[in-house]
């Protein structure tokens, strides 16, 4: 049985996922008043096993999920002739619902 944390990962802490996170209008988002989290997701998780698991561990409520799928880089090494490869991993966009809390990573984890 899979339990939230092994659903969710941790945030995505980039320049771009944290402005998107507090600034709510950003990114082209005008008259938009929802926060978004990027979150590092297990492969093998659903939409509705996301929403479950942040709205358990941030005790918010979810509008939206979205999902993207990233192949792993290929990487030289000094060993491998044909190089090895980094791992694949999956990332989902979180909306809160209008009216939500403001999350901070560090509270909630």
């Amino acid at each position: 049985m899979k339990t939230i944390w092994d659903v969710i990962k941790g945030p995505v802490i980039t320049e771009k996922a944290l402005m998107m996170k507090e600034e709510v209008e950003s990114m082209g988002r005008d008259g938009n008043d929802r926060q978004l989290l990027t979150l590092k997701v297990a492969n093998h998780a659903t939409k509705p096993e996301i929403r479950n698991a942040v709205e358990k561990i941030f005790g918010v409520k979810v509008d939206n999920v979205r999902i993207t799928n990233y192949l792993g880089k290929i990487k030289r090494t000094a060993r491998q002739r044909e190089g090895g490869r980094r791992p694949s991993w999956k990332k989902a966009y979180v909306t809160l619902k209008s009216g939500e809390r403001t999350i901070v990573y560090e509270d909630a984890i």
